[in-house]
């Protein structure tokens, strides 16, 4: 049922380990309190997070979260499937852990809920094991509570800025590389496409700002998320033009990490329409207009 993923080379847990507790599909400012405060006792630190199963769509792909999590410093994060975890009573939640991690520290939110029907409690955990527990408050930015339910409510706003805020990075989107129709490269406008999973959460349709980082080198680029009127094509597509990079990049991995959002999906009325308003954008990324 449970998978545990290395992160660092740091796997020894006869010292015991500690433990950041709750869903987990990315990190926020208020996760990186808990993270913090987790590597205070030195312990090997492991971060929960649920695979499959949820019918609420997550932050980022498993894949990116292990990058975010490794990027923070954590040791270790343990996959649990929503299917086979939802019918654990709290004990058997809490047992399946103690027996798994040896953990010496449990670090979780003031909201954190677990088992069946949500009946376990911070207050639980303190009651039920002899683990010690850290439970520290909920975050919030103007009488706003810094979550993932929250993010991804200004990401359907396409207010990416503010994400990026919350996050305490860039959010971003990493996939490979696919070969098109390449209508682009016949307006001198080449682009990068990649699939946006079907199990990250959707932000707003329209043109980005981003920036891309291929061979430890940062572009700057504009990505279009969602279809393409002016072509008449109605699926929905990432697409990248790097600004300053020519290369054959069909089949690689890159990761776009987004920056503002620029505008709003128009249908042109021909190419060259188009092709203007591209260079327009290219300008306004150029000069941060």
């Amino acid at each position: 049922m449970l998978k545990t993923v290395w992160l660092t080379e740091q796997q020894n847990m006869a010292s015991g380990t500690a433990i950041l507790l709750g869903g987990f599909d990315g990190l926020h400012k208020g996760h990186r309190l808990l993270l913090e405060r987790a590597k205070m006792s030195g312990l090997p630190i492991g971060i929960m997070t649920i695979s499959d199963g949820k019918e609420e769509k997550n932050l980022f792909t498993m894949q990116e979260r292990e990058h975010i999590f490794q990027k923070a410093g954590v040791d270790f994060v343990f996959e649990l499937p929503f299917a086979e975890i939802k019918a654990l009573s709290a004990e058997e939640f809490l047992s399946l852990l103690i027996n798994e991690f040896h953990p010496k520290l449990f670090v979780c939110g003031e909201d954190f809920r677990f088992g069946r029907g949500a009946a376990g409690t911070p207050s639980l955990l303190k009651q039920a094991t002899q683990v010690r527990v850290e439970i520290l408050p909920l975050l919030e930015e103007n009488g706003k509570k810094i979550s993932s339910g929250s993010i991804k409510t200004l990401l359907l706003n396409g207010e990416i800025e503010r994400v990026n805020e919350w996050l305490g990075e860039r959010y971003f989107l990493t996939g490979v590389v696919e070969k098109d129709r390449q209508v682009g490269r016949t307006i001198g406008f080449p682009t990068a496409n990649i699939r946006f999973s079907k199990d990250k959460h959707p932000i707003k349709i329209g043109v980005y700002e981003t920036r891309i980082t291929l061979d430890n080198k940062i572009y700057k680029g504009i990505t279009n998320y969602g279809a393409r009127p002016t072509f008449g094509d109605t699926n929905v597509w990432t697409e990248t033009h790097i600004d300053g990079f020519s290369g054959d990049l069909y089949g690689k991995e890159i990761t776009v990490e987004f920056v503002r959002f620029l505008r709003q999906i128009e249908r042109f009325s021909n190419a060259d329409a188009l092709k203007e308003q591209l260079q327009e954008d290219i300008r306004r990324i150029r000069e941060n207009d």
